[in-house]
């Protein structure tokens, strides 16, 4: 996704990023993809470059990257958000890219609205502000509210797959997304009735079991253990999901002959 975003949406002239998401939505995953071989100051993977290159350039005042990276919500417990938006100025007027995650957090103090912004909840919103907008509240207003549906179909979509592999089925061979929901494909239609399938889930979220990380591709739903390749990105437990259900037909992609599970949360 990343790289598909930034060949279509990015040019070179683009040289203030904006980022904007809440923790665990995906931001540093986002930016590995769209920015391949930037170096990412601090990360969920432990990550933590010091001194900051950005604030260390700014001070010798030679700006060796082409292109820095800056974690708003991290940096500013260790240096004042003004001397941060001067670093972030100098590099530009030099013709470097700044990337900064939690842009919402900076344009206070930065006066400067980003060429692009990307905000990250259940849908990535690419936007190119103009003269009328939009502002990064605008869409952090958006992403952050979005961000528990997609958790809790994320998870539900882990119940699920666990479900349909003590019923027999093989992990499904591909994944999709819907709109408060997740799509489960096979290339052979699986042998159970998914009411069933329902009925079963409905009874692991009843029982709000704990789901925890275990790794950077693994959880825990109670005591099973399954994979997972956004271990973060999950409720922190079943009873959190509201209101899942299934649709009872499975559908099928004529061009491509696969066999959809869809399964949604929240609002009908």
């Amino acid at each position: 996704m990343g790289a598909n975003l930034a060949r279509r949406y990015l040019s070179a002239e683009d040289n203030l990023i904006g980022v904007i998401g809440d923790a665990g939505a995906g931001k540093s995953v986002l930016i590995r993809g769209m920015f391949p071989g930037v170096e990412l100051t601090n990360d969920d993977e432990g990550i933590n470059v010091r001194p900051l290159p950005l604030l260390h350039h700014f001070e010798t005042g030679n700006f060796d990257y082409h292109t820095y990276h800056l974690d708003m919500h991290f940096e500013q417990a260790f240096s004042q958000p003004h001397i941060l938006a001067e670093a972030v100025h100098r590099a530009l007027r030099e013709g470097c890219r700044v990337i900064v995650e939690h842009f919402d957090l900076l344009y206070p103090v930065l006066e400067l609205n980003a060429h692009v912004l990307v905000g990250i909840g259940q849908e990535v919103i690419i936007a190119r502000p103009g003269l009328f907008g939009p502002l990064p509240d605008e869409i952090k207003a958006v992403v952050f509210k979005s961000l528990y549906h997609r958790k809790m179909a994320h998870s539900a979509e882990d119940i699920t797959q666990l479900v349909l592999e003590k019923l027999g089925v093989p992990p499904a061979e591909g994944h999709g997304d819907v709109s408060d929901g997740f799509i489960l494909h096979y290339r052979r239609r699986p042998p159970v009735d998914l009411e069933l399938v329902e009925e079963l889930v409905r009874e692991m979220i009843g029982r709000d079991l704990v789901i925890n990380p275990v790794g950077n591709c693994k959880i825990t739903i109670g005591e099973l253990a399954t994979p997972c390749t956004g271990p973060r990105l999950h409720v922190r437990s079943t009873g959190e999901i509201k209101n899942f259900r299934l649709e009872k037909e499975y559908l099928r992609d004529s061009s491509s002959g696969l066999y959809s599970i869809i399964g949604r949360v929240g609002s009908e």
